[in-house]
């Protein structure tokens, strides 16, 4: 069915509006409402849209072009290993992997049915395929995801349960099928004594080596869970097709990973806390398409590391394109951090939609974290959100940092301070959000060079913005039920070529003399300034 008609015929005709303004006032070369008539709608992305073949990349940075890993014809199937439905399979499987990497590669086959497992340890050359119908289920307990392994929790670097499917130096390898992965059950171990009461990096020592970093529940004590997929320290990597439920925490989750292509994947963790959909950890030149993603936390995340030991590591993430996606729901659709240590940089996302997300582009980090981000790119999105449509959040709560979550006073910049900069947003529809722009910048590094251009947004609240030095909206219309344009902190705010439809065709400008916010081509203008 078509996304207009589960609406109100008024919400439709006001969208109908919106792009006939474009169209009256467009003199570009391209017109824009042309460019919006591109964006596309939910039934035109995701998995179910899912090409068998991979098109080029062509981002606005250099990045090399992504190709499906091959494999040797020789296929194995996991019952020739002696697995059968009803009992522990761990063993047929990681011998059937570890038989065909011993030959070269091939592909390891699970067939239709219900097979329960342990950890899986992938291995070079061999693709893991989940034939239509084929079920596996993950067990619940700690025993089964033993000895501990070399794995990165939430940014910081321990040895721990690691992934339900991991790998670790391996080349050329792949997940893939029409099969469904099944996460831990909830009545196990392992759910029932994950870590809750601390940060991460309150838990783990960071002053002895990664090697001594153990946590697997020694003795009764709690674990860290293990993420769903999560190949560390490989390269060529391919996970397409298979869908994922009931996750223990992150799904899909590259590690220091060079060469990743992601699609036509589903996910499911609506209602589990930390159960977010792809998390990009420190790896380039990463390629997601097609995919659906219900979540738990955020759909699509991007993370370099958190707070000094990230430092350490210093490893970006960066490279990296999202296209034709399906955000279904979330915290956030497309989210950077808050795990930034090792800088995120050159990302690309378009072509696609955020469907009843919360946040629909969101940027997290802390003035602990280090790191940031640079060179982002978002181009023909979609967003019908719950919460805000561009969300800045660079303090945190105190719950986490503590007194640095305080805006002021302004900190002295240290190896830890993080920066966020060089934005540019086109061509974006906004059928629905709880505010336009919301900005909470850090005062002694503010967010730099943001760039929304080309937008129908239609909003409760419109925008607010502290500490943030050259902002520019040009060529929008903005519905919003709300007139307060507020800004903190701010220099180069400059709304050109906007249309604004507020109550009382009036704009309420809160900004200090010395603050700088221009309009320009735009209408209605303020009627003061308020200090």
């Amino acid at each position: 069915m078509n996304y207009f008609t589960s609406r109100n015929f008024k919400h439709y005709l006001a969208l109908a509006f919106l792009l006939s303004f474009f169209i009256s006032c467009a003199s570009r070369k391209e017109p824009v409402a042309n460019q919006l008539s591109l964006v596309p709608s939910r039934e035109q992305v995701g998995a179910l849209n899912l090409p068998r073949e991979i098109a080029p990349i062509d981002p606005p940075f250099k990045m090399r072009q992504l190709k499906r890993p091959s494999f040797p014809d020789l296929t194995l199937s996991i019952i020739a290993k002696g697995a059968k439905e009803g009992v522990m399979v761990t063993g047929a499987i990681q011998s059937t992997i570890d038989d065909l990497n011993i030959q070269g590669g091939g592909t390891a086959i699970v067939p239709k049915g219900k097979w329960l497992t342990g950890r899986i340890s992938l291995k070079s050359n061999v693709n893991l395929h989940l034939e239509e119908g084929a079920e596996l289920y993950f067990s619940g307990e700690i025993a089964d995801y033993l000895p501990a392994v070399f794995t990165r929790n939430e940014g910081i670097e321990v040895m721990s349960l690691g992934a339900c499917i991991y790998a670790n130096g391996q080349n050329n390898i792949a997940i893939t099928g029409k099969g469904r992965l099944i996460g831990p059950s909830r009545e196990g171990s392992l759910r029932k004594r994950i870590m809750t009461t601390q940060v991460i990096e309150e838990f783990v020592d960071l002053t002895k080596p990664v090697s001594e970093r153990i946590y697997e529940g020694q003795k009764g004590s709690p674990i860290l869970p293990p993420m769903f997929i999560s190949p560390i320290n490989c390269e060529n990597v391919l996970i397409e097709g298979v869908s994922l439920t009931n996750t223990a925490f992150w799904n899909i989750v590259p590690v220091y990973c060079d060469g990743v292509i992601i699609r036509g994947i589903t996910v499911n963790s609506v209602g589990i806390p930390r159960g977010d959909g792809i998390d990009i950890e420190s790896s380039r030149n990463v390629l997601i398409e097609y995919c659906t993603l219900s979540s738990g936390d955020d759909c699509f995340t991007i993370k370099a590391g958190r707070g000094a030991d990230g430092v350490r590591v210093n490893k970006p993430s960066e490279n990296i394109v999202i296209r034709y996606c399906l955000a279904s729901e979330g915290h956030g659709g497309i989210t950077v951090g808050s795990e930034t240590a090792g800088m995120i940089r050159n990302v690309q996302v378009h072509d696609c939609v955020f469907n009843e997300t919360g946040s629909g582009i969101r940027f997290k980090t802390r003035r602990p974290r280090g790191g940031g981000g640079e060179n982002f790119y978002y181009e023909r999105i979609r967003m019908i959100l719950k919460g805000t449509a561009f969300n800045w959040d660079m303090l945190g709560s105190a719950q986490h940092v503590g007194d640095l979550a305080n805006r002021l006073p302004a900190k002295e910049v240290n190896r830890l301070t993080p920066v966020f900069r060089n934005i540019v947003a086109r061509n974006i529809i906004v059928e629905r959000s709880s505010q336009f722009v919301k900005i909470t910048g850090i005062p002694e590094s503010p967010l730099s060079n943001v760039l929304i251009e080309n937008a129908i947004i239609s909003s409760d609240k419109l925008f607010s913005a502290a500490d943030v030095d050259d902002l520019t909206v040009k060529n929008a219309k903005i519905v919003s039920k709300d007139s307060n344009i507020k800004v903190l902190g701010a220099k180069k705010v400059t709304f050109e070529n906007v249309q604004f439809v507020v109550p009382g065709d009036s704009l309420i400008l809160s900004a200090k003399a010395d603050e700088e916010v221009r309009f320009i081509k735009s209408s209605p203008l303020p009627l003061s300034r308020i200090q």
